[in-house]
């Protein structure tokens, strides 16, 4: 399997059409450049979110030339500590355009089954798939390309129905 870089990943909002979908289904990531912004949360209380700034950039750019991007981040209640950080930080997104709903793990249907082995996914209009992939530790190793017609379509039936039972940020309450 080949796996591409986040930032090759990234260059995927510069060429997608209308949606970009992203389903996140970890508990935990263990992403480099917010190592230190989530040990002084946990010491604080106070999140720093400066090191979105790329990011949130990014999602300004791609929201305000009319695309939606959107998050449905599938969480275990009670929230691990960095759910709790995620959440803290959120408005950060939705102020660079994105819209972002949260479902309790426990209120997915018990006759899902998630595609693509239960990993997260950026699925761009419907044709593309970015399936992340993370090693033992929870770090990111990359994200694989698919656009299997079938599994494209999975995952759009699936962003679909969490879509549509998922809570939006400002209504739920962790």
């Amino acid at each position: 399997m080949e796996l591409i870089s986040s930032t090759e990943r990234n260059r995927l909002f510069e060429s997608f059409a209308h949606d970009a979908f992203h389903l996140e289904l970890r508990d935990d990531y263990s992403v480099p450049n917010e190592a230190g912004p989530y040990k002084r949360w946990l010491q604080t209380g106070t999140a720093d979110d400066s090191f979105m700034s790329p990011w949130t950039q990014l999602m300004k750019r791609v929201t305000d030339s009319g695309k939606t991007v959107r998050r449905v981040r599938v969480v275990t209640e009670p929230h691990s500590s960095y759910i709790q950080y995620e959440h803290a930080t959120t408005d950060t997104n939705l102020e660079a355009g994105e819209s972002i709903r949260w479902l309790p793990r426990h209120e997915l249907p018990s006759e899902l089954t998630l595609p693509v082995d239960g990993n997260d996914w950026w699925l761009f209009d419907d044709r593309l798939l970015a399936v992340g992939h993370f090693d033992e530790h929870g770090r990111v190793l990359g994200s694989e390309l698919i656009d299997t017609p079938e599994t494209v379509a999975e995952c759009a039936r699936v962003r679909d129905l969490l879509w549509g039972l998922a809570i939006p940020h400002r209504e739920y309450k962790p």
